[in-house]
């Protein structure tokens, strides 16, 4: 789960973490009164959850509080178009008016899960401002990274290896070692999968600063993180995907292709994705029902997926271990009842309870498309989604 800017900010500052000082404001005249409050030239940044927001017009400067509340005017309400959203855009709710800072230097700086060394990692880089994907291809030297142990923590000595990377000695050295040593708190004891400051910078006064954050977490611990779920906005989020956690799918992921998948067990989403670009087409989307028995399930991933325009052709892959494939054979039968699908769909099942799956479906008299294999089941549903319009 993604947060904003502001949130991710205030989260900082609880745990130390120097912060500008800045108001949230939804509307151009609480845009002019913030400005008012903070006294001086502000920014005034758009809330949305993507990067770039600079380079689509999300990010303007305003040295008087009647400018704050024009550039306010300009970005509530736009559409904002980064590099990090699709065609359409993030509509902007919210501004953060925020104190303008005299920047010396910009660095990086980010815990997150690292698959390779499968442990917490700090990362820090003094090309900061510029998204660190690039800085990785373009600099790789410029990337210097820390593995800490889950055992003991983050150390001083490691933070005091990073700070010299980045040029942190003498006045900065101590500030900047317990920024970090707050980071990696904050990442921890909140459960997150990333905390990022781009840029961390060093301000005209000598001070460190955290001109930007970006925090994301771990979905699977919000259960026992109540604070940090209220600050969900679903505004931000794909409708379709807040629709399926609604109805109990929580492993549906939006793409951008034309065949709707269904498949229990991530792996074998994968894999039947896989299959389908192999085969010539594109996934509409990641669905994995898990483990389930449980016939309303089958019928509830019908609905996010007929509710999806961009889907011509449905694959249905079960590989039953656990899960029954006569339950799954009854809620595909069961949605063609509840549901007016016009679109082709593709069916391949094997594993527990195999045969009476197939004679569901066989005495149903509906005309899915049936399929032996993985294989054949991809090739038909990329067939069937070109015959249907795509």
């Amino acid at each position: 789960m993604k947060i904003h800017e502001f949130q991710a900010k205030k989260l900082l500052a609880e745990y130390g973490v120097p912060v500008p000082p800045g108001r949230v404001a939804a509307t151009p005249e609480q845009a002019r009164e913030a400005a008012q409050e903070l006294g001086g030239p502000v920014v005034v940044k758009a809330q949305v959850h993507a990067g770039g927001r600079g380079k689509g017009g999300g990010i303007k400067t305003a040295a008087t509080p009647e400018e704050a509340e024009q550039a306010a005017t300009q970005i509530l309400g736009m559409r904002l178009v980064t590099p990090q959203t699709d065609a359409e855009g993030k509509l902007v709710h919210r501004v953060l008016v925020e104190e303008q800072t005299a920047v010396e230097r910009e660095l990086y700086l980010s815990v997150l899960v690292d698959s390779a060394s499968s442990r917490t990692t700090m990362i820090a880089s003094a090309a900061g401002g510029v998204e660190i994907e690039q800085v990785a291809a373009e600099q790789p030297e410029a990337i210097h990274r820390v593995a800490i142990d889950p055992a003991v923590g983050f150390q001083p000595h490691e933070g005091r290896e990073l700070a010299f990377a980045l040029d942190l000695g003498g006045d900065l050295l101590r500030p900047a070692v317990g920024l970090m040593t707050a980071l990696y708190r904050c990442f921890t004891e909140k459960d997150c999968s990333l905390v990022e400051i781009n840029p961390l910078v060093v301000t005209g006064d000598g001070r460190l600063l955290a001109l930007d954050a970006k925090i994301t977490f771990d979905d699977n611990a919000l259960f026992r993180r109540e604070e940090i779920a209220a600050m969900r906005d679903t505004d931000e989020e794909d409708p379709l995907e807040v629709q399926a956690q609604e109805l109990g799918i929580s492993n549906y992921v939006k793409l951008d292709g034309n065949i709707g998948c269904v498949v229990n067990g991530a792996g074998l989403a994968m894999a039947t994705m896989d299959s389908i670009k192999l085969a010539g087409g594109e996934p509409a989307n990641f669905l994995d029902i898990g483990t389930v028995n449980d016939v309303s399930r089958v019928v509830s991933a019908f609905r996010i997926l007929t509710a999806d325009p961009s889907v011509k052709a449905v694959l249905i892959n079960i590989f039953g271990g656990m899960a029954r494939v006569d339950i799954i054979a009854e809620g595909v039968v069961a949605a063609h009842r509840e549901m007016d699908i016009r679109i082709p769909v593709v069916v391949r099942l094997a594993g527990t309870n195999v045969e009476e799956g197939e004679r569901i479906l066989g005495e149903s008299g509906l005309s899915v498309i049936r399929a032996d294999d993985l294989g054949e089941a991809a090739s038909k549903a990329v067939e069937a989604a070109g015959k249907n319009g795509t």
